[in-house]
């Protein structure tokens, strides 16, 4: 892997040698291969040939709707659906209780094109200081009426008394063009209880 962060960006590791492939319109695809019984089954399964928009006025083509943790019955839906929902999700603290299990998602809607490579970024940073930083790969999706989601795998949240406080987060949702989705940060709080 090459690519190392330089200061406080937050971009994904690119592959050496990895060449992003040339971009294809969604009637290019779907009209690739046509007699191609499994490929077609295949661009169905990422929704190719769905006229219907979900947001027809919203210009973009990857919209993140919420991010979800759920550890237990405690489920916390933060909303990034809009620039307001942004605004008012920086303006409060998310809390959760130090050393849970807990799972986190996030929902997005993708219309208009096939979008190749998506990424989730994430970096932590308490006190002015970066703790961690993560990239999960989301994969490629295709057009779809549907909310779609990916899933993270169960994570342990950090536990004892240098663990608790307020952390800083920054988030973004970029794909293998370049193309950064949503970037936006908040606040989460490690507490002892709930």
């Amino acid at each position: 892997m090459s690519n190392q962060q330089d200061g406080d960006e937050l971009l994904p590791t690119q592959t050496e040698n990895y060449k992003v492939s040339e971009k294809k319109a969604v009637d290019e695809l779907q009209n690739l291969d046509a007699n191609d019984e499994s490929l077609n089954k295949w661009k169905a399964s990422l929704g190719l040939g769905q006229a219907e928009l979900r947001f027809p006025d919203d210009e973009r083509t990857v919209i993140v709707q919420a991010l979800v943790l759920q550890s237990g019955d405690h489920v916390i839906r933060m909303d990034v659906s809009s620039e307001k929902a942004i605004e008012e999700l920086s303006k409060r603290t998310v809390s959760i209780k130090e050393g849970i299990e807990y799972t986190f998602k996030i929902e997005f809607v993708v219309q208009r094109e096939v979008v190749s490579g998506l990424v989730f970024l994430q970096k932590l940073k308490r006190l002015n200081v970066t703790v961690e930083r993560t990239e999960d790969m989301c994969g490629s999706f295709g057009p779809k009426y549907e909310t779609q989601e990916k899933r993270f795998p169960v994570a342990t949240a950090p536990s004892g008394r240098l663990a608790r406080g307020t952390y800083n987060i920054r988030s973004k949702f970029v794909d293998d063009d370049g193309v950064v989705h949503l970037d936006w940060t908040w606040k989460l709080e490690i507490k002892k209880d709930w």
